[in-house]
């Protein structure tokens, strides 16, 4: 045989074999991409809970952690994704709705202390949605978390005492928290200051200026 013949034989037995390892290598690299996303730290889904930007990042990551996050959830019993499936739950996002199941996942993150999840619950029955509208259960499931300094949990339980939901014994005490709590940003700040101001307007001038006092009597 030829020389050249054997050389253009031996180049394309060289090309079969370096095409059968690309064919071979190519499910483990589909699914190094589908692993590239990792479980997301406390701090990160923290933040994206307190941004409202939970739900996006779930379906941008293309629903790969559903998992993960049920086991944390379920299993593991970690608060924040208790409300995470929680939330998935409710929303139908990345798995079928299931509001009940939802519900539940966020009132045992809430008995675990999650403020997360004690807003949330207060906002739905402040709301009126998938529970039926109660503004005064919506006090009793915000309270404990403005009282451990939760500012977005304050806010609320301020807005349904001016509202003139919850006990007035109670006012006092959410006045004084909300009015000594510090705050991130000018806009917060404001909303704070108009919400102390409509709930002062239902209290006693001296009970106020007590109030106001950062220890309280």
């Amino acid at each position: 045989m030829p020389m050249h013949r054997v050389t253009i034989v031996s180049l394309r037995i060289v090309m079969l074999r370096l095409s059968l390892v690309i064919f071979c290598f190519i499910p483990y690299l589909a699914v190094a991409e589908l692993a590239s996303v990792d479980i997301y730290s406390d701090e990160q889904l923290l933040t994206l809970i307190r941004t409202d930007r939970y739900l996006e990042q779930v379906q941008t990551d293309d629903c790969q952690l559903v998992q993960d996050i049920e086991a944390r959830a379920e299993i593991l019993k970690q608060p924040m994704y208790q409300f995470l499936w929680g939330e998935m739950l409710n929303h139908g996002v990345c798995v079928p709705k299931h509001a009940s199941r939802g519900m539940k996942q966020l009132q045992i993150a809430a008995e675990q202390g999650s403020a997360e999840a004690m807003l949330k619950l207060a906002e739905y029955y402040y709301h009126g949605k998938m529970v039926v509208k109660d503004k005064n259960r919506a006090v009793q499931y915000v309270m404990p978390a403005a009282a451990n300094g939760d500012v977005p949990a304050r806010l609320m339980l301020v807005r349904l005492f001016s509202e003139g939901y919850g006990s007035p014994v109670d006012y006092k005490l959410g006045y004084h928290w909300l009015y000594n709590s510090v705050f991130n940003d000018e806009a917060t700040q404001k909303q704070a200051a108009s919400l102390l101001q409509d709930l002062a307007a239902k209290m006693p001038a001296s009970i106020v200026e007590r109030a106001q006092q950062p220890q309280l009597h």
